[in-house]
């Protein structure tokens, strides 16, 4: 009868050896960086986009200050039917956005200001198809249509810190 023999032992130093990457000083500055990241990006965010709504809405309530005093006044009036139209169409601009913006930066009441928020995007955007006159060429979008089209990448920074304020959280991922 044969027997077969069990692989030899490895040795103590031949134990610790895994397939572990080493971990260099990148590794380690990387690992933080991710940290810091997954902890506090996102907050970082919603405190941004609130100082953006803040600024966007500190224009509007001076008559005349904010290159998009036009275009909100006009949208507002097509979106509302014309029942709330020139300088009570800015003051509502103004009034929407400074409310997004304090819930934003302060925290506070943010599902009240993303509801908020979610409202006026809608308004925000509306320009591309209410008025494609002023937002297209034949060449493109217009200098005021790339202002409106830009403000696309406020419905995503929208769309994360909603998803947070909704219970979603980042995590870092293991092994990477």
């Amino acid at each position: 009868m044969s027997t077969v023999a069990a692989p030899p032992r490895p040795t103590t130093a031949e134990s610790q050896v895994t397939n572990a990457p080493p971990r260099t000083v990148v590794n380690l500055v990387l690992d933080k960086a991710t940290y810091l990241l997954t902890a506090h990006s996102i907050a970082v965010l919603r405190v941004c986009l609130g100082l953006v709504f803040l600024v966007f809405a500190s224009f509007k309530f001076v008559s005349g200050a904010s290159p998009a005093e036009d275009l909100a006044v006009a949208t507002v009036e097509k979106v509302t039917l014309g029942l709330v139209s020139g300088s009570a169409a800015l003051l509502l601009t103004a009034l929407t956005e400074t409310v997004i913006g304090l819930t934003l930066l302060t925290g506070r009441f943010v599902k009240v200001g993303l509801v908020v928020l979610a409202g006026a995007l809608v308004g925000i955007m509306s320009p591309l198809v209410l008025f494609p006159d002023q937002m297209w060429s034949g060449h493109g979008p217009t200098l005021t249509g790339q202002y409106v089209f830009k403000d696309i990448v406020l419905v995503a920074a929208g769309l994360v810190v909603a998803a947070h304020a909704l219970g979603a959280r980042l995590r870092r991922a293991h092994g990477s």
